[in-house]
């Protein structure tokens, strides 16, 4: 019997579906196993290097020297590690309550805005690493240095995107709002809040590994002075000594760390909108 149109169509349609289904597995494979793959060629080739070369463990220690070390300094530097952590994850804490709070207070008061954000841009822009020496000169407690550092890092993105979507709301639904009478405080916690919550957790992201890197600055500027406990501080006693396998496993947990961080936040943001935006559902191509 002779195929149909109909039957020829069907068949074109099954087949094509067949295609997505087999692109989709591919990539949903791929995007694990080429990672895997690049790093495992760059631990090769960093070992054969090392090899090759016959390079001195006190200039490049080889991949399988630094892990040796990273588990024979496993208790020293996991101590750092947390009080690393620590720092970083209240440094976020706190860029959160105060970055979404100005962003809040800039929404519903321009002249607030206009008076007060031309210095967050400022704050934002000097480097860290040049008021890290100040902070650290007025600010006795070595804990509370730290968490202003990694702070001032870490609190603009989350005030410029959080402002960013409190104000971008769809002009239609707030003057929808407003034709029902809405509140101010209303159309704030059941319209702008909503519409801005992607954005914030863009910044969140990017505030994640800001606070990281505000914490390593402050720790190296404390560490010069004799007062650091953490990664930073064991990286340049590491550097002083000579250690450079120490060295090296210190800066695998920070640049680890950053990795977890933000797979966290990444994490964080799907879940909280995968069922609603735009950005987070999953769609045929």
């Amino acid at each position: 019997m002779a195929d149909t149109p109909l039957t020829r169509a069907e068949a074109e349609v099954d087949a094509e579906e067949a295609r997505r289904a087999r692109a989709a597995r591919t990539e949903s494979v791929a995007k694990w196993v080429l990672p895997a793959l690049v790093f495992v060629i760059m631990v090769v080739l960093w070992d054969r290097l090392v090899v090759w070369n016959d390079i001195p463990h006190y200039i490049l220690p080889g991949p399988g020297l630094v892990m040796q070390t990273l588990v024979k300094d496993w208790p020293i530097l996991f101590e750092a590690l947390l009080v690393t952590l620590q720092i970083t994850l209240m440094a976020l804490a706190v860029a959160v309550i105060g970055g979404v709070g100005l962003a809040i207070l800039f929404n519903q008061s321009r002249f607030a805005e206009m008076s007060f954000y031309p210095y967050a841009v400022i704050l934002q822009v000097t480097p860290v690493v040049s008021i890290a020496p100040l902070i650290f000169i007025y600010v006795d407690n070595r804990t509370v240095g730290l968490l202003l550092c990694a702070w001032i890092v870490a609190f603009f993105p989350i005030l410029a995107n959080t402002t960013l979507g409190l104000n971008s709301t769809d002009h239609n639904l707030r003057d929808l709002f407003r034709i029902y009478g809405a509140t101010r405080w209303q159309r704030l916690r059941f319209l702008q809040l909503p519409s801005a919550l992607p954005y914030f957790l863009g910044g969140l992201r990017i505030a994640g590994g800001l606070s990281l890197i505000g914490a390593i600055v402050a720790e190296y500027v404390a560490g010069t002075g004799g007062i650091g406990s953490g990664l930073a501080f064991r990286i340049l006693e590491a550097g002083y000594r000579l250690n450079i396998p120490r060295m090296f496993a210190a800066l695998l947990l920070i640049a680890a760390s950053g990795v977890v961080i933000f797979a966290g936040l990444s994490f964080l943001s799907h879940m909280l909108l995968r069922k609603w935006h735009e950005s987070a559902i999953k769609r045929e191509t």
